[in-house]
């Protein structure tokens, strides 16, 4: 406890009987607090107020900070959102692609299996039409050249024939004109010439194909084979994109073959071309 000493004028006083104010003031005087401390505590209070706004202040600047941050990567999700839609559309697409072409090489198949059975159909018209010549040829010698062979000429011909079934065409184009050369006048010429022009048709070789079968025409305007010859130079025409000339020769089939089947098929493919 810290030891209080009264002013001497208090302790003067103090000592007169019935008067104590002398005590009572130095009490006074003890008790209050001094002028330093009050100042102390107020400057103690003003620093924390002062660091107090300072961590304020550094608060803000993060949140600050931080909210520009967050706005930030609201933009970027935003931008990746959009690239995942984009993603999931591509993806979209190259599964319709795909599907698109599945359905392509499935129709491509039928038109390879159709243009096959068409082929064989063909042969087998040949066939027929090749035993028929065949017993013409059995008839008098009168109906037929004396120098000619029917049984080698009909050999070559059905081996030609053979290699144009098994799909071998360029075998089937050398065989025909090979064939054509030992029987230039034979009943079986223009089916030869007929399927070296079909034989490059089946090649893609569409040009050759095409002269191929005018020759025929030309050649050969009477024989059975002739309709069949231009109903193939108009489909040489369409994959030649002569649209025009194709409508042409199929007009012409129709008006110098009709009955047949070929001009069957031409009335319905001028159907389709108009």
């Amino acid at each position: 406890m810290p030891r209080i000493v009264a002013p001497m004028w208090c302790m003067a006083t103090s000592n007169r009987p019935g008067r104590p104010w002398g005590w009572v003031l130095a009490g006074a005087f003890a008790l209050a607090p001094p002028a330093s401390a009050a100042l102390f505590g107020n400057a103690e209070l003003t620093r924390q107020t002062q660091a107090l706004q300072q961590q304020t202040q550094a608060l803000q600047q993060r949140v600050d900070a931080l909210d520009a941050r967050l706005d930030k990567l609201d933009a970027s999700l935003q931008k990746n959102q959009q690239m995942l839609d984009l993603l999931q559309e591509v993806e979209a697409l190259k599964a319709e692609l795909a599907k698109l072409r599945g359905q392509a090489e499935v129709q491509k198949h039928q038109l390879d299996t159709m243009g096959k059975r068409q082929n064989d159909l063909y042969a087998d018209l040949d066939q027929r039409l090749t035993d028929l010549a065949r017993t013409a040829q059995s008839a008098p010698p009168a109906a037929v050249s004396p120098q000619l062979d029917a049984q080698a000429e009909s050999q070559s011909y059905e081996a030609a024939l053979k290699l144009f079934r098994g799909t071998d065409y360029n075998g089937a184009i050398t065989a025909f004109r090979e064939f054509l050369k030992a029987y230039p006048d034979g009943a079986m010429a223009a089916n030869a010439q007929y399927w070296i022009g079909y034989s490059y048709y089946a090649l893609k070789d569409y040009k050759t194909s095409l002269a191929n079968q005018q020759k025929l025409v030309a050649a050969y305007p009477a024989s059975p084979k002739a309709p069949d010859a231009l109903l193939n130079v108009a489909a040489n025409q369409i994959a030649l994109d002569n649209l025009d000339g194709a409508r042409k020769t199929l007009k012409e089939l129709v008006a110098k073959y009709p009955g047949t089947q070929a001009a069957t098929l031409a009335a319905k493919r001028l159907s389709a071309l108009k």
